[in-house]
């Protein structure tokens, strides 16, 4: 099939090509997919498009009414696309469900590590040739209490490196896991585990009911210190009552490789311009706040296994037959 593939990088079309091996035509685009550029599409059968394309109601209308009828996700959430009006326009949407939960969770642990230990103040301390140990006092992990807000794959991944560290984990979610209850992972309300867990990590997708889970009232219910932890979606996160709660220093450490106004900022190179979002600019200035670029799915593993299941349902869809638990339908977003 004739692929338009936005938001392409340097590794996107590395991998693509690699798991493509000449069955599709791949056009690669470094663009986003919006209204105003829907015109590249024309001339394909699928667009292929990544987490900050906004494939709203009127991208969709547009993309079908030049005959596009896939639209193939490098990624497995959703949030970004109107699936009622994919639906009513007979347009199918595949996505990566499940691709390396060991790198986000990895990532996840390595944002607790860094901030739990200040070793990224340390890096940049002795390239400057200051070696003093002032001010970089951390704690131990083993016996912290940690929880994690969401145990599907990614979730579960984080719970047994946390575990492995010697802390004692708690979670919620709708479905316990029965290998984490086996390990002694103990389940509760969201609530109590808002107020029990001396660092919280953020694993479940973005939905009406997740939007701004962590605002000014969950916020207040959590220990003075806490550590918060978001490699999901950014906007589970209230941007503005976090920083209340990181300037009254309630919220002891944050970490986030999320952003809820990423969609302007995290892909680019923004080092020679004036950044004019207030909110992730008085964030980088924290002291206790550590921001990746939406980085956590970047290894050598999931990268490899995106591009293989993307092909996949390309090739799928193209026969008829791709796999339906790849499928985006209208029941998931109801």
């Amino acid at each position: 099939m004739r692929t338009a593939v936005f938001s392409t990088k340097s590794y996107d079309k590395e991998y693509l090509e690699l798991a493509n091996a000449g069955k599709h035509e791949l056009v690669f685009f470094e663009s986003s997919l919006k209204a105003r550029n829907v015109v590249l599409a024309e001339g394909f059968e699928a667009v292929c498009a990544f987490v900050n394309d906004n494939v709203s109601k009127e991208v969709i209308e547009d993309l079908d009414k030049i005959g596009i009828k896939l639209i193939v996700l490098r990624c497995a959430g959703f949030n970004n696309i109107d699936i009622e009006t994919a639906a009513n326009r007979n347009i199918t949407v595949l996505r990566v469900p499940a691709y390396s939960p060991q790198a986000i969770a990895e990532h996840a642990a390595a944002l607790i590590l860094t901030l739990s230990r200040k070793t990224h103040k340390a890096y940049n301390r002795v390239r400057d040739g200051n070696f003093s140990l002032d001010r970089l006092i951390g704690y131990d992990l083993f016996g912290k209490t940690v929880g994690i807000i969401g145990t599907g794959r990614i979730g579960a991944a984080l719970a047994n490196i946390m575990l492995g560290f010697g802390c004692k984990i708690i979670a919620f979610d709708s479905y316990q896991n029965k290998d984490l209850l086996a390990k002694g992972v103990e389940y509760m309300s969201q609530d109590e585990l808002f107020t029990k867990a001396d660092i919280i990590s953020l694993h479940c997708p973005l939905t009406p009911e997740t939007h701004h889970m962590i605002n000014r009232e969950s916020l207040n219910k959590m220990k003075k210190g806490v550590m918060l932890i978001n490699t999901s979606r950014g906007k589970l996160i209230d941007t503005e009552a976090a920083i209340e709660f990181l300037k009254d220093e309630h919220l002891g450490y944050l970490g986030i490789d999320v952003y809820e106004m990423e969609e302007k900022i995290f892909y680019k190179d923004l080092s020679e311009v004036v950044i004019r979002d207030d909110k992730i600019s008085r964030l980088v200035n924290f002291p206790n706040v550590l921001i990746t670029a939406h980085q956590a799915f970047l290894t050598d593993n999931a990268l490899t296994q995106i591009a293989a299941t993307t092909i996949d349902n390309i090739t799928g869809f193209e026969e008829g037959s791709f796999n339906k638990a790849n499928e985006v339908t209208h029941e998931m977003v109801k």
